[in-house]
């Protein structure tokens, strides 16, 4: 499967793109060339140079520090987001999935409520209800995706259930836990990895989206959204302070977008 993949071009140049994105994040985490908080009425609106390689914001703060903080809140946010949709959306379509009956409809009709309304709406919702910040974004995000992962994962169960691995399993006695936890789920890896990509791709955009409009990451810290909200009102006279976070969020989300074409494509 790996020698598949790295001969896929789609797949290794978003492995690439990907790795490079994460390096830049995980450098984030420990080490900024500035303060990306500290302001400098004297650097407002500079442009890019060797001291500043990304130029600086309207309260002249360096925009590559600010950059990399702002990779940092939202690659978190996302993985946070996904995390909470891939752990309940496993669960919740692995038991209806495999159980079916009763269970499966009333879960199911409660999930296509919720699926009916964009993920981005939902999360809207909720943030109005119980505030802004970081931490509701990503609950919030979180519930608006479970639906899609868990009817992901109830299809994938449906279709190996009946298996006759799975047959023999239940003849051997084994639990009806093990069997969805060891023999059938990681045989929906593929599609679920796919799908976890495209998740991580949509977190991405919904927090940049969220913090945008200043519901989500709050200042003084960082987010590409946030960061992208601040620069539109000096588009013609510092375009590097737009176009900068603009790139990484593009780059973020084609990466993670080409890997999972490269593994749909498998």
């Amino acid at each position: 499967m790996k020698k598949k993949l790295l001969n896929q071009p789609t797949f290794l140049l978003g492995t690439i793109i990907t790795s490079i994105m994460l390096l830049m994040t995980f450098i984030g985490f420990f080490y900024t060339p500035y303060d990306p908080t500290q302001m400098d009425n004297s650097n407002k609106l500079a442009g890019c140079s060797l001291e500043h390689i990304m130029g600086c914001d309207n309260f002249g703060r360096d925009i590559f520090s600010r950059v990399l903080q702002g990779m940092g809140n939202t690659f978190l946010i996302a993985v946070a987001t996904v995390t909470i949709g891939v752990v309940c959306g496993i669960l919740l379509g692995a038991f209806t999935g495999y159980f079916g009956g009763w269970i499966d409809e009333v879960i199911m009709r409660i999930i296509d409520v919720i699926f009916a309304f964009p993920s981005i709406l939902l999360a809207l919702v909720f943030v109005s209800i119980f505030g802004t910040g970081k931490y509701n974004v990503v609950f919030a995000l979180g519930i608006a995706f479970i639906p899609s992962f868990a009817r992901i994962v109830r299809s994938e169960f449906i279709k190996y259930k009946d298996m006759d691995y799975v047959k023999s399993a239940r003849l051997a006695g084994v639990s009806d836990l093990r069997i969805m936890f060891v023999h059938i789920l990681p045989n929906t890896m593929t599609v679920l990895l796919s799908s976890i990509m495209i998740g991580f791709n949509n977190a991405v955009l919904s927090e940049a989206g969220m913090s945008y409009l200043g519901i989500g990451v709050q200042p003084p810290d960082a987010s590409l959204g946030s960061m992208l909200s601040e620069a539109q009102s000096y588009l013609f006279s510092a375009p590097n302070y737009a176009i900068f976070p603009g790139v990484m969020i593009i780059l973020l989300v084609l990466g993670f977008s080409l890997m999972a074409d490269g593994l749909k494509s498998r």
